[in-house]
């Protein structure tokens, strides 16, 4: 599933080829909302809100879409044959341009002012005007069993955030991913450690977000390639020892973490 920091890009994508535009076409290939007709509305924004999109038109409406697991938007030259079958959900475009949606795993039309309905469970985007360290380090509180590897992708907790940048945030925190969320509250129930902790997953993301890969300051390693993240087996970049794998989490939210069982004993 793509990551916040990839939304994020994707939204900006869309926002050049879509923004202040009329649209001359509007192609709905989701049931629900076949007979829908944007035609002649201009886009007025697209924005991300953690893994969600929200492309606001004329006349108070939005488009949201999510990519799920391996869904995208593809910008072409207006008037290209489109292809993909069946796999095309959405064709919104322009004079110049039309943005194609393939595989989305979410696609709804619904009034601007119940974005609510859709985003509005969602914790602090880490990328977002909205984001609030402490309010994060809360959200994560509410549940001290769980382990902080699951914690960290309940979106409903913090929003944006997935399995690369969990994993590289707790490496460079020395956390286990097994470590009790409650076991980082104080004992005057105190999140401080829970803030210094997703405060670090947003200056990666915040790092990210223009460009593949992450970025940290005095990064020694060469095009900053991933400290943990896809690759088990390999030495680990700091004791050399091999980095781990294993799914985390119960059924159907079962995700593959990877860590350091040296580094990481925190």
């Amino acid at each position: 599933m793509p990551e916040g920091d990839a939304v994020y890009r994707t939204a900006k994508t869309l926002r050049a080829a879509l923004d202040g535009r009329a649209l001359t076409r509007s192609d709905f290939r989701v049931p629900r909302y076949a007979t829908a007709d944007l035609r002649g509305r201009r886009v007025l924004s697209t924005e991300s809100r953690g893994k969600h999109l929200l492309t606001r038109v004329e006349g108070g409406l939005t488009v949201h879409t999510h990519l799920r697991m391996d869904g995208s938007w593809r910008i072409h030259p207006a008037g290209r044959p489109v292809r993909g079958g069946d796999v095309i959900r959405l064709i919104l475009a322009n004079a110049e341009w039309q943005a194609v949606g393939v595989r989305l795993g979410m696609v709804d039309l619904l009034p601007t002012a119940r974005e609510d309905r859709v985003v509005g469970h969602l914790g602090p985007d880490l990328l977002g005007a909205d984001w609030d360290a402490e309010r994060a380090a809360a959200n994560l509180a509410r549940e001290p069993g769980r382990t902080i590897a699951e914690a960290l992708l309940d979106q409903r907790n913090l929003a944006g955030i997935g399995t690369i940048w969990r994993a590289e945030t707790l490496f460079l925190a020395r956390l286990s991913p097994w470590r009790e969320v409650g076991a980082m509250v104080g004992a005057m129930g105190s999140v401080a450690d829970l803030a210094e902790l997703v405060e670090l997953a947003h200056r990666l993301m915040e790092s990210s977000k223009e460009g593949p890969g992450p970025v940290t300051t005095g990064d020694p390693r060469p095009g900053r390639a991933m400290w943990v993240y896809g690759r088990a087996r390999h030495p680990c970049r700091v004791c050399g020892n091999p980095v781990s794998s294993k799914e985390i989490g119960s059924q159907p939210a079962e995700r593959l973490v990877y860590w350091c069982r040296t580094c990481q004993q925190g």
